[in-house]
């Protein structure tokens, strides 16, 4: 089972069968899908799922903490299921490819007080840019 699944399966989240086949469609490293690519896969695996279903699961799973939208550019929004663990994203500035990436450090602790202006920060967001090994060679 995913580690997603474990996660609803211990919140109590019911579990449809659309449900699930999100969850699974979302499992694994440096996932960061459309919502129209969890609908193609998920797809594959139940043909009859709506299109509505998957936008309308993502939107819960976003609003429960479990997923990340993550927006990295003006392309459609991505969803990345590595919600609990603190990461960064490493952007292709050519293919759009991104992986998840742990680099040492808080990124939060090099904000100075000085150039926080009164705020409360609650959250740091860095996207690295560059190109893809499969761009550099191309």
């Amino acid at each position: 089972m995913s580690d997603l699944l474990e996660r609803l399966r211990g919140r109590g989240w019911r579990m449809t069968a659309q449900r699930r086949v999100v969850a699974e469609v979302l499992d694994g490293d440096h996932v960061h899908l459309t919502a129209d690519e969890v609908h193609a896969r998920a797809v594959t695996k139940l043909p009859e799922i709506s299109r509505a279903t998957v936008y309308n699961t993502l939107g819960e799973l976003v609003s429960l903490g479990e997923v990340l939208e993550v927006s990295t550019d003006r392309r459609a929004k991505r969803y990345d299921p590595n919600a609990h663990r603190p990461h960064h994203h490493l952007v292709c500035a050519q293919c759009g490819a991104i992986r998840d990436v742990h680099p040492a450090g808080d990124p939060l602790a090099d904000l100075p007080d000085g150039e926080r202006f009164g705020f409360v920060v609650s959250g740091v967001e860095v996207t690295y840019r560059g190109v893809c090994p499969n761009c550099a060679g191309a």
